[in-house]
This record gives C-alpha cells, sequence and structure tokens, in this order.
C-alpha cells in the first residue's frame, strides 16, 4: 500500500497512517498492474493526492493494486517519495528508517506487505512455516494433511509480517511520534484461500480493520459490530483529519462513531467483482442478517489463479466448480458458513424481494456496467488489435 501524511490536529501537527495492504477502490472493474491494465478515471483523486494537496509530505513502500507498477505510475497517485522494499523484513527497514527521519511538515506514509500473498509459484513459501502454536483451519476448508501444511505456511508468512508492524511501530516509539500518530492496519480481501479471497462469501469480504490514535481519542482498545465499507474510510480519513469531504465520494464517514457520538450505521453494505483472474462478474449485499448474491454469469468459479495452485484446491474442486444459480440468499443468523441457499425457497420471498430491489437500486446509483451487458475485458481490445492487424502498424 501506499505511504500516508500527518494530521493537523495530531498535536504537533504530525501523524502517520499505516496500513497492511491496500484496499481496492470501489469501482474498479479489475487489477491495475500487467497484464489486466485497469485504470482510475482521469477525474479520480487518489488519497495521497488529496493528502499532497493538503500540504503533507507523502510516502509510499511496498506493494500496490491501484496503478500499473513503475515509479512515474506510484508517483502520479500523489506520492512525493517512494521508498525501497518487497518482504516485510525490507518494508519495515524502509518505513523505520523514513519515521525518524525529522519532518517539518505532517506526513502521510502507505505501506503495502506482500505477506501473505501467495509467491509466483502459487504457495506461501518466502517465510519460514509457524506452527508454534498449532495451525487453525476455518471451517470452510477441509482437514487434511495438505490444508494444516499449508495453513502452517501461511501463518508464518504473517508472522513474518507481524515482526515488520512491530519494527515499524518501534520506530514510532522511539521517535516519540506514537501517541500524535493515526495508525490503521487494513487487508484488501479475505485468505488467499478456496472459498474466501475473490469471493462474495464472508471469508471473502471480511478485513482486517484496526486503528490507534492516542491523540484523536481512538486507543481504548474496543471493539465495533458496525457494519462497515472500505468505501467509507476515505470519508473518515478526510473528516478526522479536518479535511473536507467532497460530494462525489460515495461513502460515508463513522468518524463520529470512532469518537462514540451520535452516530447511524449502515443497514447494509455492497461488494462488487467484475475481472480477477477471468470474467467473474458478481454483486452482493450483506445486512446483519442476510446475504445476497448476483451471479451475472453463473459458471463464475470463484477461485483466483494463485489459490489454484494450492493442495486445497483440488480437495475441493467439487464444491468449487458448480454451477451457480442467478441468486445465492443465505440468512447468517442460521448459517453463517453460508452453505444453504435460500433464493428459491418459498419462506424468504419477501426477504428476498427486499433485497433484490435494494441491490438493485445500488447498481442502478453507481451506474453499474453490469446493467447495460457483458463488461469486455482489456484483453479483448488487445485481441482485436491484432485480429485487425494493427499491431503491425
Amino acid at each position: 500500500s501506499q505511504s500516508f501524511c500527518t494530521a493537523p490536529q495530531c498535536s504537533p501537527s504530525r501523524a502517520a497512517l499505516y496500513t497492511g495492504r491496500y484496499g481496492h477502490t470501489n469501482g474498479m472493474l479489475g487489477l491495475a498492474h500487467d497484464p489486466f491494465s485497469w485504470r482510475l478515471h482521469d477525474d479520480e483523486i487518489y488519497l495521497a493526492k488529496r493528502l499532497q494537496s493538503a500540504g503533507y509530505h507523502t510516502a509510499h513502500v511496498g506493494i500496490q493494486h491501484v496503478t500499473e507498477n513503475t515509479p512515474e505510475a506510484v508517483q502520479a497517485l500523489g506520492f512525493d517519495t517512494l521508498l525501497p522494499g518487497f518482504l516485510a523484513p525490507e518494508i519495515a527497514a524502509s518505513a523505520a528508517t523514513f519515521i525518524q527521519q525529522d519532518h517539518n511538515r505532517s506526513f502521510f506514509l502507505n505501506i503495502g506487505f506482500f505477506e501473505p500473498h501467495r509467491d509466483n509459484e502459487g504457495g506461501f513459501k518466502v517465510a519460514p512455516p509457524d506452527t508454534s502454536k498449532g495451525v487453525i483451519l476455518p471451517p470452510y476448508i477441509p482437514d487434511t494433511p495438505a490444508a494444516r501444511q499449508e495453513f502452517g505456511e501461511l501463518q508464518g508468512m504473517i508472522r513474518q509480517m507481524d515482526a515488520g508492524v512491530g519494527q515499524i511501530l518501534s520506530a514510532l516509539d522511539e521517535t516519540g511520534l506514537r501517541e500524535e500518530t493515526w495508525v490503521i492496519f487494513t487487508t484488501d480481501h479475505g485468505l488467499a484461500m478456496p472459498r474466501a479471497k475473490c469471493t462474495m462469501y464472508d471469508p471473502g469480504l471480511e478485513t482486517a480493520l484496526i486503528m490507534h490514535a492516542p491523540n484523536l481519542g481512538i486507543s481504548d482498545g474496543k471493539v465495533i459490530h458496525d457494519l462497515v465499507s472500505h468505501v467509507d474510510l476515505l470519508p473518515t480519513l478526510l473528516d478526522g483529519l479536518g479535511l473536507p469531504i467532497p460530494d462525489e465520494i460515495h461513502g460515508h464517514s463513522y468518524w463520529s462513531r470512532l469518537r462514540n457520538d451520535t452516530h447511524t450505521p449502515r443497514d447494509a453494505i455492497f461488494a462488487s467483482k467484475t475481472f480477477h483472474t477471468d470474467y467473474e462478474p458478481q454483486r452482493a449485499l450483506r445486512t446483519e442478517r442476510y446475504k445476497l448474491i448476483w451471479n451475472a454469469e453463473v459458471d463464475i468459479i470463484n477461485v483466483p489463479a494463485d489459490i489454484m495452485h494450492s493442495p486445497i484446491y483440488p480437495q475441493m474442486i467439487d464444491t468449487l466448480t458448480i454451477e451457480r444459480a442467478p441468486f445465492e440468499l443465505y440468512d447468517l443468523s442460521l448459517d453463517p458458513e453460508e452453505t444453504t441457499n435460500l433464493a428459491y425457497d418459498e419462506a424468504y420471498a419477501v426477504e428476498l424481494k427486499q433485497l433484490r430491489a435494494k441491490l438493485l437500486s445500488w447498481m442502478r446509483a453507481t451506474d453499474d456496467p453490469l446493467l447495460n451487458g457483458p463488461v469486455a475485458s482489456p484483453y479483448r481490445e488487445r485481441a482485436l488489435q491484432q485480429l485487425m492487424g494493427d499491431d503491425e502498424k
């Protein structure tokens, strides 16, 4: 993720904002890096650019999924400084060095760990496995020796990232900036496991979100159970930093909730996926009790290419490669693992109608391209150019 800048009211006008991994920009149809090459619209203003314009020193280190991985493209997002590093030990060292500099203005440090992404071979081999406290398997994963081995490897990568986080926090302590720093740790999706990452099920949608900002009143270890969407993070940050929230931003600030003030939480959050490994158009709505998924193409596999290399994938292939109905409806109070589709159960006809109308209203309000037909990928444009012979010019 990117580096973050300081907040004026985090006296004495310094703060660092830190994130574990970058959350996808709402509305991005697919991955930004090669060979997918999706881009933000030219009129979209990234968080770093907004903070840069407000006078912050903005810096980035590590992975990002917003634009192509060239220094010019990343800096164009609004970063003054790009720091070296890819794996957690390197990233943490760069971040710590940046924090320990003499800063004459507020800064925004955005940090994107590679861990716990799968590596180029689809495994978790860039750190030693960690089974020191046993191996924890979620209920949607079969309990097999192969699964236990891979989760031990995953835990090793998480431990390596955790050590990097600790090093960064130590740098804040050593420089006396911890009390005046807004620290945010978050993720962009669930675990890179079958039936998690790139699905509309809760293990795919649920993301970590931990904040610590003593001078802003966020430090007492409380847990908030409200429904929160990543699209709400930007306005919340601007609100907390005392910066204006532009009218065109879709999210809603939950800053007042963090401050224990009066706040009306969301009654539903929405999710979308159009492309990842393949064309996988899905939209979803989640309330406290229900989950509604609309599958625009019913042959969706929901398994990214990296996860297909997992030894767990073939053990679940019969449940992962089934044809899906256009609608999936789950009563999360009775079926938290989302295993029984109630969309075609007459007993839930009223709930289906209400949720369908709410999902459709959101899609219309966001001008969802799926309402107008299938969405072509960047691959199609390149293939069409080759068919027409444009590549020979």
